[in-house]
């Protein structure tokens, strides 16, 4: 069995998530800080049908989904950005 020399270091990001609901709608707003200072925040929401039963727990699952979403596209975004600062060309595509 070899023995390996690299040293994985763990890190960790913590995502705070606030609902805020109604009897139609579910508004999840998620913030993100990177270690670099940067601060993301998203927006997500759900909107109840009429005709189906009050569910709030799946409300705030897909509402926050959404956020998740558009926090995982400004991650992206903010990483393409920060290649191509390094590498003077420009990222096709991250996905």
């Amino acid at each position: 069995m070899e023995v390996n020399d690299m040293t994985m270091n763990v890190v960790g990001q913590h995502i705070e998530m606030e609902f805020q609901e109604d009897s139609q709608r579910t508004r999840a707003a998620a913030l993100l800080r990177l270690p670099d200072g940067t601060e993301l925040r998203a927006h997500g929401q759900a909107k109840r049908n009429p005709i189906d039963p009050a569910q709030p727990r799946v409300g705030e699952e897909i509402a926050a989904a959404r956020a998740l979403t558009d926090l995982a596209h400004q991650l992206m975004e903010k990483a393409a950005v920060e290649i191509e600062d390094s590498t003077h060309k420009p990222v096709r595509s991250l996905v």
